[in-house]
């Protein structure tokens, strides 16, 4: 189980990427990765690829539905020759109001769209690897013109392909015609046993890929070095699994656990005019939902149990820095993770 370590700052900004990046390949981690949240995440790892020599790169996640396949393909076949072949392109859906109010995009039918995505950007990705003329057409994606004065040169095979997924349509299609999952935050691993990797075998099956699958865990982690620590890292992430736990797609995860009712009473809080709402769902999370989502303890002791609930099933572990914000704590926790190897 590798380890990734997100480029995350309070502000975004790009001025704090490059010695981030540097910290994490000196201090040993495999990977860094940046969200779209409040930036381009390829703007990031552009400047990540450029101070760093051995860490992969990865998103996770870049918004899919917020660009075409061609703007995309384009961005990621730069990022992967600059880089040297170390990026890994993690892509979400979003969801509709986001796509449509936010970015003015089209939404319709998530896991088909994101599967011809997925399809068109391969598409493109050969077509300049190999000369021979595009043609994608899809139902939702169109690729048919491309001249030689457009075409990239080709130093460096094609990104692997990730897509983030929580439900059963989205995680088949990631099985179909991705080179891997991020999991979601939100899951537990009895979620993960009885419906997300059965989900992913399905999709595999259905199209016949063969060969390694990436599974990218961000699970969350409840430490510290003192109780002052713990108790923020604690309510950070309570409150998070709260939010989550209020969002209807994720209400699945909830009722797998007999926690449909909480699933109902958190959505009610989301959509009341309380001010303090978000601070009383996070409330409601008790100690054993928190466990069902989240490794509580010592770097060390969270580690320990990342590897007995996750270990034998994920590839690779993004430090959930939700509820881990110090940067000594992280690579604390890398430590643990790497030394259980």
């Amino acid at each position: 189980m590798k380890v990734v370590l997100p480029l995350s700052s309070p502000t975004g900004a790009l001025a704090d990427v490059a010695d981030a990046a540097r910290n994490a390949e000196e201090a040993g981690f495999d990977s860094v990765s940046f969200s779209e949240v409040v930036s381009d995440p390829l703007l990031h790892l552009t400047i990540a690829a450029g101070v760093t020599e051995q860490v992969e790169l990865l998103t996770n996640i870049i918004v899919a539905f917020a660009r075409s396949p061609m703007t995309l393909a384009e961005q990621g076949r730069a990022l992967q020759d600059y880089s040297g072949g170390r990026l890994w392109l993690g892509l979400g859906s979003q969801i509709k109001p986001h796509i449509e109010r936010r970015f003015s995009m089209p939404w319709s039918a998530p896991a088909a769209r994101m599967a011809e995505f997925v399809s068109a950007m391969s598409a493109i990705w050969e077509a300049w690897s190999t000369g021979d003329p595009l043609d994608f057409r899809g139902d939702f994606y169109t690729h048919t013109l491309m001249t030689p004065m457009f075409t990239p040169p080709t130093h460096f095979p094609a990104p692997k392909v990730l897509i983030a997924a929580v439900g059963q349509k989205m995680t088949e299609t990631a099985g179909a015609v991705a080179d891997g999952v991020l999991l979601h935050p939100f899951t537990t691993a009895r979620y993960m046993n009885e419906v997300t990797f059965p989900a992913i075998e399905r999709g595999r099956a259905r199209t016949g890929k063969t060969g390694d699958f990436q599974v990218v865990s961000s699970n969350f982690v409840v430490t510290g070095r003192n109780e002052y620590e713990f108790a923020r890292s604690e309510l950070a992430v309570r409150r998070q699994i709260a939010f989550y736990g209020s969002t209807p797609a994720y209400r699945p995860v909830l009722e797998l656990d007999g926690l449909g009712a909480l699933a109902d009473e958190l959505l009610a809080l989301s959509r009341s005019d309380r001010e303090d709402k978000w601070e009383v769902m996070g409330e409601l999370i008790d100690p054993g939902t928190l466990k069902l989502f989240a490794s509580v303890g010592t770097p060390q002791e969270a580690a320990a149990q990342l590897h007995s609930s996750i270990g034998s099933t994920v590839t690779r572990y993004a430090i959930n820095n939700i509820g881990i914000t110090d940067g000594e704590v992280q690579t604390e926790l890398a430590d643990a993770l790497r030394s259980q190897r």
